[in-house]
């Protein structure tokens, strides 16, 4: 509820759903989340250090010098740096990594800003029912100000959005989803959906108390472009996707979908489960199943 019509929180809450709060790269823009790799992969290598995707896409969704420092803390990628840079990948390492990246990763997202097929008319029809659309990320504000206009103007806008660099800590701490709930005005925090395409998305939703949804077909888990998806072998992609639907599961998804555009299935479940008294708080996975509406 808000401030104007005030729940007390002494029961489960009833519903409705209230807000969801999406990621960007991967959940409501850039579909297969393309940019964000290819600027880590080109940062490591101004360095002397060629990174794989194996060892870029665990840590997406981070706060990106977060991100940058967790890379550095692989065996495999500190064994390079050493043998590359001839020092420590210490945060000396760290800092000068990110100081290539950023200025990058601004160039990138907006050439990476088109919103995936379905979300907009997904959240389109979500607005309609009441339900606000907050969303935060990884990027940092001078990303943000470069990649919001641009989605903008291809038709994606949420009401809200914030980023790690504005929160006293990135994911998977829940501060950017109180931040959404605070702007836009809505608790409790059963009443708003946490959606994304990584892990730390999922955990992030169920430290803030909030309904998790991850997103399997169009994220950084799959990491395949629109076309790319459509040229895989129909099985092949069931069983990818069932592999990346189990990561989030065991992270604390309470679903996972094939796409944000997948979402009112979800909330028509989640308020029809709220009805009986069930909460997000201490609910496992409602439903192994990946969910997909009608395409």
């Amino acid at each position: 509820m808000t401030k104007n019509t005030p729940y007390i929180h002494t029961a489960p809450y009833p519903g409705p759903i209230l807000a969801v709060v999406l990621d960007w790269a991967g959940t409501a823009v850039d579909h297969g989340s393309l940019g964000p790799t290819a600027v880590f992969a080109r940062s490591f290598a101004e360095h002397g250090v060629d990174v794989t995707l194996d060892e870029i896409r665990p840590f997406m969704g981070l706060e990106k010098i977060d991100h940058v420092r967790a890379m550095l803390k692989l065996d495999s990628v500190a064994a390079k740096w050493r043998e590359a840079a001839k020092t420590e990948p210490d945060e000396k390492a760290v800092n000068a990594v990110y100081a290539l990246l950023e200025p990058m990763m601004v160039e990138a997202v907006t050439s990476h800003a088109e919103p995936i097929t379905g979300v907009v008319e997904a959240m389109d029809a979500l607005r309609r029912r009441g339900v606000a659309i907050g969303s935060c990320t990884g990027y940092t504000l001078p990303m943000m100000e470069a990649l919001v206009p641009v989605a903008a103007a291809h038709g994606y806008a949420p009401d809200y959005w914030t980023c790690a660099s504005e929160a006293p800590a990135g994911r998977p701490w829940p501060w950017m989803c109180y931040q959404n709930a605070m702007a836009l005005d809505v608790y409790p925090m059963e009443a708003m959906v946490k959606v994304g395409d990584t892990v730390s998305d999922i955990q992030e939703g169920r430290n803030a108390g909030m309904w998790a949804v991850g997103v399997c077909r169009t994220g950084n888990e799959l990491g395949l472009s629109e076309a790319e998806v459509a040229s895989l072998d129909p099985a092949e992609l069931r069983r990818r996707m069932r592999e990346v639907a189990d990561r989030f599961f065991a992270a604390g998804a309470h679903f996972v979908v094939e796409s944000a555009a997948d979402l009112e299935i979800v909330i028509d479940d989640i308020e029809g489960r709220m009805q009986k008294g069930v909460t997000p708080l201490f609910a496992g996975p409602i439903s192994h199943k990946i969910l997909a509406g009608v395409r």
